[in-house]
């Protein structure tokens, strides 16, 4: 099978539990989970079973090791992650606002993820990879974006693939040079996975049909639309489909669309149909919610299989 790369943040995520509007007064916090968008990505990748590797970087420090520990635990290839002993792994306080939406305390930049390189363990990596993911979150940085890019370049010399998901988070939409940066993905992607309003993003169309045939025109053969609780959308310049979310308890919504997403790129990999990729996807994105941590929900293929089992067996409503 085809292996997936990714670049970028590795971080802990420690969460208030309570409902909030900040941390201007003490808190009660459960964490530290194993986190960051391009991990979560790769953790859930590897436990559906396809080959995965990340490039990273960590500190020597616990918050590194509960890290590694998970993705090496989970299948995923860890040689091109390395370890910085003068800097802190990366970290993320999180507030869920009475309205559920979620607030950030980030530190990305100034910790070891910000010193990702391409030494000789992580170029091996991308030598043996055939497809690159690319996450938005993972372009907080000029020298992140170099190393991206090299990357992406490397990869479709060799006739491999890209898919992109802007994941944007609203802190970051200010960092100087990360729009430009996702204009260069989107344009060399293969499969293109915005959620809600991305898919507008680096168009000029108004909804979701006139944006879809601009990106399709420009290059990109397939956009999956994800849209959280109510499910997705699949086009192609044959065909488009619909897959409706499943109904779960949601516990945490925090790496659903992750675990979506590399779900859907595994499948796609692998040559199934593009029906049955978003069935499979949409149940890793509704697990992925039924547990509390980013990472938590990361689900086989085989409790994936179990979960459209027992759906396909419940009565219609």
């Amino acid at each position: 099978m085809k292996s997936i790369l990714t670049i970028g943040e590795i971080l802990v995520e420690i969460m208030a539990t309570d409902r909030g509007d900040g941390f201007l007064e003490p808190v009660t916090l459960i964490g530290p989970f194993p986190s960051g968008a391009p991990a979560i990505f790769i953790d859930q990748a590897a436990r559906f079973g396809q080959p995965a590797a990340m490039v990273g970087c960590v500190g020597d420090d616990d918050f590194g090791r509960v890290n590694l520990n998970r993705l090496r635990r989970d299948g995923v290839d860890v040689s091109g992650i390395r370890i910085d002993p003068e800097a802190v792994t990366g970290s993320a306080f999180v507030r869920y606002r009475p309205d559920g939406s979620r607030a950030f305390v980030y530190n990305i930049k100034q910790s070891a993820s910000g010193r990702i390189a391409l030494d000789a363990a992580s170029r091996a990596v991308l030598a043996r990879s055939d497809h690159l993911h690319v996450m938005g979150t993972a372009l907080f940085s000029p020298q992140i974006v170099a190393i991206v890019l090299e990357a992406a370049e490397a990869i479709k010399a060799r006739g491999g693939t890209i898919s992109f998901d802007p994941n944007l988070r609203p802190e970051m939409l200010r960092l100087p040079g990360l729009r430009e940066a996702c204009e260069v993905l989107f344009r060399r992607c293969d499969l293109y996975l915005p959620s809600g309003e991305e898919l507008t993003l680096f168009t000029r169309a108004q909804d979701e049909r006139e944006a879809v045939a601009e990106i399709l025109a420009g290059g990109v053969r397939a956009v999956i639309h994800k849209k959280g609780a109510e499910g997705a959308a699949y086009f192609d310049a044959g065909s488009s489909l619909t897959q409706p979310g499943f109904a779960v308890a949601e516990v945490d919504p925090t790496g659903a669309g992750d675990c979506f997403g590399a779900t859907f790129v595994s499948c796609w990999l692998r040559g199934l149909p593009p029906a049955e990729g978003l069935a499979f996807a949409a149940a890793a994105g509704a697990l992925a919610v039924t547990r509390q941590g980013p990472m938590e929900g990361a689900a086989t293929r085989a409790e994936i299989d179990a979960f459209l089992a027992a759906r396909s067996r419940s009565p219609a409503p």
